[in-house]
């Protein structure tokens, strides 16, 4: 009996080998460090998996919106990772199928989003990051608050990105929230950063490579950052540190779906369920610093150090609506660039 319930499912397993032998699955996902991830390790991975292929289109989150939008009806990629405020977008234009239910077993609760139509592969919390030789040798306490950033002893000691860029956007959300407002009346931010955040303000750097630069050279000794950003360059020997606001940090989810219409939507799903399994996770979290969506990852404290990882943290993270924040970026940006960096 044993032996007859092998054999059916070395057949299965065999079957599905055959099925996706010469499919190939294009993949639409950052470059840089991801890419690399991805073509070097896990890729070959599932490709061994399931003997398909897989084809890597590198972009940004908002350049493999643009290409869902420019091929609607005829999709050619078949599986996309992108930010969660534009994935948020996707999923309102249509391109994502429902992600299958059992791709949620042991993963947070915060790595679904809207009608389950993409999940979440990484988190990433917007805080502060800061110089400790800086701080230490000034005698300042760590930051605790997002109204830190009006503090007037951080005078172009400050940098903080502008609201075409994730993090800044998350800023100007948190200051609102911190004077009153939110994404659903964001002019109490826009009144804090003209009236005191803006003169702290070194420069509104949108390059996280540039951030690093200032940040090594001790031109700023402050910014609102990404979580992930703190701790690839705290690795390389910065002595850098990461906090979280004590009215919480904000949740930037790296989110993942597999696009309607796919001509493999079998493999799609398995390719998405497959980088949320707990291997794939530790690799993402240790080589991307992605905090792992997966409960089961364990992590050192090395590994996870800088990172929302745990119930505790990932629970208290600010969650954005970015079906309001989608409808008013534009509005929102012509006047940051009218009224905060003219």
């Amino acid at each position: 009996m044993y032996k007859s319930i092998m054999a059916v499912s070395l057949l299965a397993l065999s079957t599905t080998a055959a099925l996706a032998e010469d499919k190939t699955l294009y993949l639409g996902a950052y470059g840089g460090s991801t890419e690399t991830l991805f073509n070097e390790t896990l890729i070959p991975m599932w490709e061994e998996k399931t003997g398909a292929k897989v084809v890597y289109v590198p972009g940004k989150s908002t350049d493999t919106l643009a290409k869902l939008r420019a091929q609607e009806g005829a999709q050619e990629l078949d599986v996309v990772f992108i930010d969660d405020g534009p994935m948020t977008q996707a999923i309102g234009f249509g391109y994502c199928e429902t992600v299958n239910e059992a791709t949620f077993d042991g993963l947070y609760d915060a790595a679904r989003m809207p009608e389950n139509k993409a999940v979440g592969v990484g988190i990433i919390a917007t805080g502060l990051a800061y110089n400790t030789e800086i701080f230490a040798e000034k005698g300042w306490d760590a930051p605790t608050s997002w109204t830190d950033l009006a503090d007037p002893k951080y005078k172009d000691m400050l940098s903080i990105p502008p609201i075409t860029n994730g993090y800044g956007l998350h800023a100007l959300i948190a200051t609102a929230m911190m004077n009153g407002g939110g994404v659903d009346d964001i002019e109490p931010g826009f009144k804090a950063f003209e009236d005191t955040i803006a003169e702290n303000v070194k420069v509104f750097e949108p390059s996280s490579g540039k951030m690093s630069e200032l940040f090594q050279t001790g031109e700023i000794a402050l910014s609102v950052w990404g979580s992930g950003r703190l701790k690839a360059l705290a690795d390389s020997g910065f002595p850098g540190a990461f906090a979280y606001p004590e009215e919480g940090g904000i949740k930037l989810l790296v989110t993942t779906c597999p696009v309607i219409d796919s001509d493999v939507p079998e493999l799609a799903q398995d390719f998405v369920q497959f980088v949320t399994s707990p291997e794939a996770q530790k690799l993402i979290a240790t080589t991307l610093a992605w905090a792992p969506v997966n409960k089961s990852v364990e992590l050192t404290e090395e590994e996870s150090s800088a990172l929302p990882v745990g119930a505790d943290i990932v629970d208290n993270l600010i969650e954005v609506d970015y079906a309001i924040v989608n409808s008013s970026r534009g509005e929102w940006t012509k006047s940051w660039t009218r009224r905060i960096e003219q």
